[in-house]
């Protein structure tokens, strides 16, 4: 089981220190006492509070889709050639870049500003552990 320092823990909930810290005060998250003498959280128990806490934000009318990780975010770098383009989303403290084609980001008209979503099918997803 994975025992987490609180800057750890407020990285991986794209939060502060002191909103660890609160969420602790506030009985949302438990404190340990880590081997260093400083205060934690239990990794399964992050992964519980997140994903209870989880909202999915409102993307606008989409009619179906088999994608269920949905991320809103703002187009902060588009590169376009001729046939190829590749698009940076920043949602929330996650930079997503996307191979799409240029034909594909002029019919959306993607830009530098524009409010997007992109959808993560999870067929498609890797995991990794990071180095300790």
């Amino acid at each position: 089981m994975s025992d987490l320092r609180i800057s750890e823990v407020a990285v991986l909930a794209g939060v502060s220190d002191d909103t660890v810290r609160r969420w602790i005060d506030q009985g949302k998250l438990t404190a340990i006492q880590l081997g260093n003498g400083r205060k934690g959280v239990r990794g399964r128990e992050l992964a519980e509070f997140l994903q209870a806490t989880a909202e999915t934000p409102e993307t606008g009318a989409t009619v179906a889709a088999s994608a269920r990780n949905r991320m809103r975010g703002i187009v902060t770098r588009v590169l376009k050639d001729t046939v190829m383009a590749q698009v940076e989303l920043q949602a929330g403290p996650f930079r997503l870049v996307s191979l799409l084609s240029r034909e594909s980001v002029d019919e959306l008209g993607l830009e530098v500003g524009s409010v997007a979503v992109a959808s993560v099918k999870s067929t498609h997803v890797v995991v990794e552990i990071p180095e300790s």
